[in-house]
């Protein structure tokens, strides 16, 4: 039994929500892969906050077709295709992509889109290759936490070198003091 237009109406919105949400859109034939293998990459791609919808071309190229940002995505729709829709954390949503790849050998990566540029796979690898977004959370708050630790030292010196030039001061100022009493007492005895 085919699906009635209603239905195929609510697929085309369905679809344009998640691309509305989506920063990255990436496609890969899925040929050959089993409910269970699919149900897999979903599992692995849901903690980066990304979706895997396997729908017809047709109802992407409808979905797209007035979303001037997602229009280079038409290149890449041949065949059977599976649309991964990356929220944020890109880095981390490819970097699962390419881990169930390796294990199930079975999809290939077509490309991707990304405000409004068409990827090739070696672009998405490089993209693939940035620092998670904790990972740059965790640089920026380690960055942010020696610089208040420079800062506290820096004016916990301050005090510290006033002390010691104090302390220099007087010292210096007692020596000569002392240095004088002694000349004094000196000259006196040479005089008697």
């Amino acid at each position: 039994m085919g699906r009635t237009l209603e239905n195929k109406k609510e697929i085309v919105a369905d679809l344009k929500v998640s691309l509305s949400e989506s920063t990255l859109a990436l496609v890969i034939d899925y040929q050959g892969l089993t409910v269970a293998e699919i149900t897999d990459l979903r599992r692995r791609l849901r903690p980066s906050g990304t979706v895997c919808k396997v729908t017809k071309n047709t109802f992407m190229g409808i979905a797209i077709q007035d979303e001037e940002k997602w229009q280079p995505l038409s290149e890449l729709l041949n065949g059977a295709s599976a649309f991964l829709l990356v929220k944020e954390d890109f880095s981390s949503a490819i970097k699962s992509y390419q881990e169930f790849q390796k294990v199930t050998k079975k999809t290939e990566l077509r490309g991707g889109v990304m405000d409004g540029r068409l990827l090739k796979e070696t672009d998405v690898k490089a993209l693939g290759d940035l620092p998670s977004k904790e990972q740059l959370m965790a640089q920026i708050a380690g960055a942010i936490n020696a610089l208040a630790t420079k800062v506290a030292v820096g004016i916990n010196e301050v005090p510290s070198s006033l002390a010691r030039a104090i302390q220099a001061i007087a010292d210096k100022e007692q020596g000569g003091s002392t240095e004088s009493t002694e000349s004094t007492e000196s000259a006196e005895s040479a005089s008697e």
